[in-house]
């Protein structure tokens, strides 16, 4: 074996030994191979389309070079190349070519093909004055090729072309079909990104310790990495708990939530179809224009229309009125409106009467629908003495303690006690511009 034959057999293994099966493919029949070069974006790298769009990318398909090693190199020939490139013009893969054969001369004599790398690694993008805009070629269609001679060589991705150029005929069947469109360029920056998480070390926000990303979980909203295992625990809590609206990024004044698919992986199948349904449930008291089919054996959410107290179960087919909850009556009264008077009475009279007077009435209408009523219509009388409607989900609150600005638990909203009015950001300047006090209501 000659000096240049060592000299390619040692530069092949060095190359073996440095990148993985991925970056590099070695010829065994010949002295070849193929090296996908990623090149380094610097930050806050913009690749824009032709039709206008932009988008910000971290990283960019690999540079392939296909190379072969005459018996003369490295001390008399440099290497046999082709580069091929789906997001360079012509005339830039042009120059690139033009530029590795320069630096095969100037090492006089001496292996390059790592060379080679680094410098489209490192230093191709500045040296094509491309700095952090990137305008992709016009022909989405095409992979874009040059050999070593500086011959342009194009590979429509056409399937009834027979104009492929032979200094391309090497190019593997995978590279033929990488076009420079959008959603392959996103697609391949989204894995890469992953890629790189994964084998990155982040401290996790609530433990504190040290992972890998590939065992972390980081919320799209607000970008904060945790643990697996913590943001699991944390998230099986409050489903478990019932409160889904607390399943949020455990970061202190944080509100992002984790996407749906995040919280399936961490807290498993069960748990997820509560979380989802407790989070319908939620979403729906939320909304002043849903109500509840009465029907014990339905109870499906039902929109009904503001201008109309009649509503249509579309699961059981139900009529009933809104306001009673019972059979649809049209434009008569609701019965609890006609009786109510009556049955206070009744009540009214249950509730002094002697024993043997109780003891009467228990007869007629019954004991225990008496006592049920009686603590029924308690109930009902004690919240309406002392709680009032949210004034946008209508939900029931209660106020016990503090002040006149309310925070409703089930929606959110802000508003104030005394006259029940939506509050903004600015929202204690509704105690100094109105009449109502901020500490106290009569």
């Amino acid at each position: 074996m000659n000096a240049d034959m060592e000299e390619q057999e040692d530069e092949l293994l060095a190359f073996q030994s440095i990148f993985d099966s991925e970056e590099f493919v070695r010829d065994e029949s010949k002295s070849a191979g193929e090296i996908r070069v990623s090149v380094e974006l610097p930050s806050e790298f913009i690749v824009a389309l032709k039709e206008g769009k932009q988008y910000e990318l971290s990283f960019l398909p690999p540079l392939l070079l296909s190379f072969e090693l005459p018996e003369d190199y490295p001390s008399s020939s440099p290497p046999s190349f082709t580069l091929t490139c789906s997001w360079l013009t012509h005339t830039q893969l042009s120059a690139l070519s033009a530029q590795l054969t320069d630096l095969y001369r100037a090492t006089a004599g001496a292996v390059v093909l790592f060379s080679w790398v680094q410098f489209l690694k490192e230093d191709a993008l500045r040296f094509l004055d491309i700095h952090t805009l990137l305008e992709l070629p016009s022909d989405e269609h095409s992979t874009h090729s040059t050999d070593s001679q500086g011959a342009v060589a194009l590979i429509q991705n056409t399937s009834n072309d027979s104009h492929h150029i032979a200094q391309a005929s090497d190019v593997r069947e995978a590279e033929q079909t990488l076009q420079t469109s959008e959603f392959k360029l996103l697609i391949y920056n989204a894995t890469q990104k992953q890629k790189a998480f994964a084998t990155t070390v982040f401290d996790c926000g609530v433990c504190f310790m040290g992972w890998l990303g590939s065992d972390c979980v980081q919320l799209s909203e607000c970008g904060h990495i945790f643990c697996q295992a913590c943001l699991a625990e944390f998230c099986k809590l409050q489903i478990t708990e019932g409160n889904i609206r607390a399943v949020t990024c455990p970061e202190a004044d944080c509100s992002a939530t984790p996407t749906p698919a995040q919280v399936k992986r961490l807290v498993g199948e069960e748990l997820f179809s509560r979380y989802d349904r407790l989070l319908l449930q939620s979403t729906l008291d939320c909304m002043a224009d849903v109500v509840y089919c009465p029907r014990r054996t339905c109870g499906s959410a039902v929109i009904v229309e503001k201008s109309s107290t009649a509503a249509l179960c579309s699961v059981c087919r139900f009529a009933f009125c809104v306001t009673c909850k019972k059979t649809y009556h049209g434009t008569v009264l609701c019965v609890s409106v006609c009786v109510s008077e009556g049955l206070r009475a009744l009540l009214d009279d249950y509730a002094s009467g002697s024993n043997k007077r109780q003891s009467l009435l228990e007869s007629r209408y019954g004991q225990s629908r008496m006592q049920n009523t009686m603590e029924d219509l308690l109930s009902e009388s004690w919240i309406d003495s002392n709680s009032k409607y949210c004034p946008h989900c209508f939900c029931r609150i209660e106020k016990n303690r503090g002040c006149n600005m309310m925070t409703c638990s089930q929606c959110g909203q802000s508003f104030c006690w005394a006259c029940l009015s939506r509050l903004g950001n600015d929202s204690g300047r509704h105690f100094f511009d109105t009449p109502c006090s901020l500490h106290q209501y009569d």
